[in-house]
């Protein structure tokens, strides 16, 4: 199996904007989730779907100020 190649930017910050950028866009994308759930009457999917989209956006938070505070530092 061939390796991945390292990415050109390899920098904490870019790291944490990239984990950041993908915890919100799941937040978004599993809202399309949990309405196709619910539209099919499949309620415990759907609730599984808002404890995955509650767990990334509580990443995202915590992504969003950990990036605001060392950005004020550099």
């Amino acid at each position: 199996m061939a390796e991945a190649p390292d990415s050109p930017v390899r920098d904490k910050n870019y790291n944490l904007i990239w984990a950041l950028e993908a915890s919100l866009h799941n937040v978004w994308k599993l809202e399309t989730y949990i309405q196709d759930a619910e539209r099919e009457g499949d309620g415990e999917l759907a609730e599984w779907f808002r404890k995955i989209q509650h767990n990334n956006q509580k990443a995202g938070e915590q992504g969003k100020k950990m990036l605001a505070e060392r950005l004020a530092r550099e």
